[in-house]
């Protein structure tokens, strides 16, 4: 299998593989419901979809620190929080969150990894090597030929 790596740069370390989950709308924590993660905002294009495991794709944070931090604490304390975050715009409030809770998380993203992501494409993100990697698709038609 192939994979395509796009460079990112590090903002809090570590490394995650996983399933990805893609927001065009930002995210409150406090917002999302900590016994199974799914996302409770009305209007959000993640409503009713739980981001437990996953390397959420999605322009940044909203809300307080305090509110931010504790939605993703409780996330963190059911063991539904998501895996990673790719941000586009990082604010000071979700850094701070994931550099305090662990979780990974990247920006700077080269502009062509969000032509080829899909919801549910696996990604392995290393925060040290600045890179995410995108396992390679095989559509289902190509297994019978």
């Amino acid at each position: 299998m192939m994979t395509n790596v796009f460079a990112c740069r590090e903002i809090a370390k570590g490394k995650a593989e996983g399933e990805i989950l893609l927001s065009s709308d930002q995210i409150l924590f406090y917002h999302v419901r900590p016994e199974d993660g799914v996302v409770m905002e009305r209007g959000h294009c993640l409503e009713g979809i739980s981001v437990k495991d996953k390397i959420l794709i999605f322009p940044g944070g909203k809300g307080s620190s305090v509110v931010q931090m504790d939605g993703l604490y409780q996330l963190e304390k059911h063991g539904t929080a998501p895996r990673a975050f790719i941000v586009e715009e990082p604010d000071t409030v979700l850094v701070s969150t994931a550099i305090i809770m662990d979780v990974p998380m990247v920006d700077r993203v080269e502009h062509s990894f969000y032509r080829e992501i899909h919801n549910g494409d696996i990604v392995r993100l290393d925060t040290t090597k600045q890179t995410i990697e995108i396992e390679e698709r095989v559509n289902e038609w190509k297994k019978f030929f």
